[in-house]
Order: structure tokens, then sequence, then C-alpha cells
């Protein structure tokens, strides 16, 4: 299992699972440290936990860092079963990564385009392979610009959000049709998760974060528990869930299409 932002919230609540459970586990994150106190707490109640759970560290808004960690799976690694894009890093405002992407857009797409593309032998080889992509669904059809894919123009966090898990929901399209037997799953939680919030974002929005994740929040190892079922026994195609409630796919009359030259738009932006 490859999880990224796998060293906090709901990615360590997995990756705390599935060492738990005897599992291989690859986890992404910037943390060494954390990855190291996730491991700890396993390693009280089996102490193999240790020797099944490998740290690659990296910054997944930068492009070259993700493709390196794509080279060092494909190099180290037979077969991925389940990979879990969770790597979360909230910016309400548009910024430009030493690389010149836009940060929000390298990190919740550009970063999985890579991986999930990049990972397909890997995943290929897998009995039941299983991506479980966290962009929350439901974003409009029309919700992709892509004549400016990185917001140069007309940039705000909700247009920005709105492209990136529309754009993700078109990367499940690439990929089903790469995989006949993958399941690619869309999930967002139902509902707020308490976890440490990572983002650059003003003061009303940290404040109002903090205090309706602690009234309302479900704890990440909660919040959790409809994607283990759904990695435990996933069913080939597309999906998307909030929490465990399946909801219908926005179907756009050209997903097909529209889907071939995001990928288009996206390699040539590379």
């Amino acid at each position: 299992m490859v999880i990224t932002g796998g060293t906090d919230g709901m990615g360590a609540a997995l990756a705390r699972h599935y060492l738990a459970a005897g599992e291989r586990v690859t986890v992404i994150g910037r943390s060494r440290s954390k990855f190291d106190a996730l491991v700890a707490a396993v390693s009280c109640v089996d102490p193999s936990a240790a020797a099944r759970a490998e740290f690659v560290p990296a910054d997944l808004s930068l492009v070259a860092d993700s493709r390196r960690v794509v080279d060092h799976l494909l190099a180290h690694h037979e077969r991925i079963d389940a990979l879990v894009l969770a790597a979360s890093f909230i910016r309400q405002r548009r910024q430009t990564t030493t690389e010149g992407h836009e940060a929000s857009w390298a990190l919740f797409f550009l970063s999985k385009y890579l991986f999930v593309t990049g990972l397909a032998p890997l995943l290929r080889v897998a009995e039941r392979p299983v991506i479980v992509n966290t962009a929350v669904p439901g974003a409009r059809v029309d919700a992709v610009n892509l004549e400016d894919l990185e917001m140069v123009h007309e940039f705000t966090f909700r247009r920005s959000n709105a492209q990136q898990r529309r754009a993700n929901e078109l990367l499940g399209v690439l990929a089903a049709d790469d995989i006949p037997n993958l399941a690619y799953i869309t999930w967002g939680p139902a509902r707020l998760v308490r976890s440490s919030f990572a983002g650059e974002v003003g003061g009303v929005m940290r404040i109002t974060a903090a205090v309706l994740g602690r009234l309302l929040g479900q704890r990440p190892e909660a919040a959790v528990g409809p994607i283990i079922r759904i990695i435990d026994d996933p069913s080939p195609g597309r999906a998307a869930y909030r929490g465990a409630t399946e909801r219908a796919l926005n179907v756009g009359h050209q997903d097909g299409t529209d889907a071939v030259r995001l990928a288009a738009a996206v390699e040539e932006g590379l």
C-alpha cells in the first residue's frame, strides 16, 4: 500500500490500520518524526511493523519530488495493491512554486496525475488494484479550464478547488480505461475530520476549522472506516463516495474526450 499524506490525519490513520493488519505500507510525507511516531505506536502492539513500514520524504507540490517518488517506487516494488492519494495543504491565495507551477494545482492534481499514470505498471499486476483519491466528488462537469489550468487569470479559492476536484474525476476516466480491473474511488469524508490544519489561510478560516473540528469533527480513525471497507473489497470501475454513502458520478457528455484533452494539456505544461 502507498499513502501520500500518510503522516497526519486520515492518511496516518490508514497507515496505522494497515501496518497493524500486517500489510506493507509506504508513506509519502514531509515529516520523518511523525512517521517514526506512527510506526512506534503500532510497534508497541506488533514489533514486526517497523520492518513493513517505509517512509519516502517528499514535498508533492514539487513536480521533481513527485517524479522522484514514482521512480523510487518503480525501482523498489513489484506491485501496488492500493494507492491512497491523501496529501493536503490548503492555500487560499494563488502561490507559485520554485518550479513555476501554481502550488495548489501542483499538489492536488499534478502530483496525483504523475502517481496514477507513472505507477500504472505496478497497479496493473495487482490482483484487485484500487486507487482512493480524496478529492471530494461532485464538482461541475465544466469546472476545468483547459486554457488556464494554473489559473494565471481570475484565481479564486472556490474556482481552484472545483477545478482540482473535477480534474481528478477525469483522471479516473483515464486510469479506468488503462487498467480494466482497477477500482478508482473519488472520496470525501461525510463531515469534518479532526486533524492538524495544514495550510496557509486567513485567521477566520483557521479559527473556524479549529472550532468546528473540535465541536463537530470525527476522529480520523472513524473517518477512514469507509475507505478501509472499499480497499478491502474493491469493485472494478469508477465510483464516488461521501463517507460510506455512494454518490452518483457527475458525468459529462464528453468525459472521455475531456480526459484526453486534459492529459495532453498537462503533459504540455510539464
